[in-house]
């Protein structure tokens, strides 16, 4: 973040100077993300996030080509895939109905979500058309506030994610809840997500993360015969930490090769895709499918690997 923008940020609603500053940084957030046109706002973004101009024309690296799919890369399976609902059809008829996590409850309405609607056993409520908005709830007698809940769900609902990084598929999800049943191991865990990267319907790298939500939020990359991989691809954290490898050692999952070949079936259509499972007492179960990862706003560390995972993508034609 630049030093304007923390200063911005430090001031913003505090006292005279924060009172003004508000509408204008309302009007300048209205302008950014509603007006500008999509090539100009992802340009900046990119020279802004990762410290050099990005190439439409000629791109090279991974994140510079997740920027070109998102922008000449649209088709009606990339919408129904990332609408959380929609695309339960799409996994049922490629790898069977019996791999998705049962589902509870689905509603428009957030005056739906009450004590009474919801299930004693453990659930997990999240939307259908963006990313990260959920809440787990392993007792709902545990829940101290309901209309916080609903209200926190009605923000979302209120949102279109398409927005935030100009990442089309979501822009025409007919935002909705849904409830799922929490999965969890014999002695209540909650199982590992295995993020499988996929190139050409190849998948090539799984993605492990540990503490998620946590200042101690690690990640580890690995490629398809579960060895670890010699780059890292990280998120930063409010501290300023980086979700760099940890030294755990994680054993191979006795269900990898299911999921690499769950992963390939799914990501087939697209030039790249990440495809989410989760594997519970031997059981595979989908999480989702994600087309743009960190909407290619993250640095791959060391640089030559961001070239040598590009190299992987083949770009269709415009």
């Amino acid at each position: 973040m630049k030093i304007r923008e923390k200063i911005g940020r430090y001031y913003y609603g505090k006292g005279t100077f924060g009172f003004i500053m508000k509408p204008m940084v309302f009007v300048y957030d209205i302008w950014r993300h509603h007006i500008m046109d999509e090539k100009t706002f992802i340009q900046n973004r990119f020279k802004r996030r990762m410290g050099y101009e990005l190439n439409l024309d000629n791109p090279q690296t991974l994140n510079e080509k997740i920027q070109w799919l998102k922008l000449y890369d649209r088709t009606d399976l990339h919408t129904i895939c990332a609408d959380k609902i929609e695309v339960r059809n799409y996994v049922e008829q490629k790898i069977g109905k019996e791999h998705l996590i049962p589902m509870l409850l689905v509603t428009e309405n957030v005056e739906d979500i009450t004590y009474e609607t919801l299930p004693e056993s453990p659930f997990i409520i999240k939307t259908n058309h963006d990313s990260g908005s959920y809440k787990i709830i392993k007792d709902k007698n545990e829940v101290k506030n309901w209309k916080v809940l609903r209200q926190f769900f009605a923000k979302k609902l209120k949102t279109n994610f398409y927005y935030s990084s100009k990442e089309w598929q979501y822009k025409h999800i007919p935002p909705k809840i849904l409830v799922e049943r929490l999965l969890q191991s014999k002695d209540g865990e909650i199982p590992k997500d295995y993020k499988v990267h996929c190139f050409g319907g190849k998948p090539k790298y799984i993605q492990l993360d540990f503490d998620r939500g946590t200042e101690h939020h690690s990640r580890n990359w690995y490629d398809e015969n579960w060895d670890k991989a010699n780059f890292h691809w990280a998120i930063k954290l409010k501290s300023g930490k980086e979700t760099l490898p940890n030294k755990f050692n994680v054993p191979k999952p006795p269900t990898l090769e299911k999921i690499l070949k769950f992963a390939e079936i799914l990501s087939e259509p697209f030039a790249y895709a990440r495809v989410d499972f989760y594997s519970v007492e031997g059981k595979v179960y989908f999480g989702e499918i994600t087309f743009h990862h960190d909407s290619g706003f993250r640095p791959i560390v060391p640089k030559e690997w961001d070239y040598k995972l590009g190299e992987m993508v083949r770009l269709p034609r415009k």
